[in-house]
């Protein structure tokens, strides 16, 4: 014959304990994913940060016409810039950061006709 295994509730106490048990339980398993998310999420605004701090004290990128997007260490450039010079320092400034994986350019480089409207 098979053993049978059950937990006798002594108390309405004890059944209160166990069910806070089972809910503690399922939230710290629950947190735990969520940390990995979020910690991703902080390294990337940090890479973001990192990156256009680089371009401000970097003599040939405007920080103000490149944006960044970061996703998992993965960075995007974007913007308007006066040169191709520009458009491949600002790729060489984020590949030198810290922390990056990858640097898609989709810097566009403007047109002399463009830049006097």
């Amino acid at each position: 014959m098979a053993a049978k295994t059950f937990v006798r509730v002594h108390s309405l106490k004890d059944f209160f304990s166990m069910v806070v048990a089972a809910v503690f339980v399922t939230v710290v398993a629950g947190c735990a994913g969520a940390g990995t998310k979020t910690g991703t999420f902080v390294d990337d605004a940090a890479i973001t940060s990192k990156v256009k701090t680089a371009f401000a004290t970097d003599k040939t990128v405007s920080a103000m016409k490149v944006s960044v997007d970061t996703n998992n260490g993965n960075v995007r450039l974007s913007g308007f810039v006066d040169s191709d010079v520009e458009k491949r320092r600002a790729e060489e400034v984020a590949r030198s950061v810290a922390g990056v994986k990858s640097v898609t350019n989709a810097i566009t480089v403007q047109s002399d006709s463009a830049r006097r409207n």
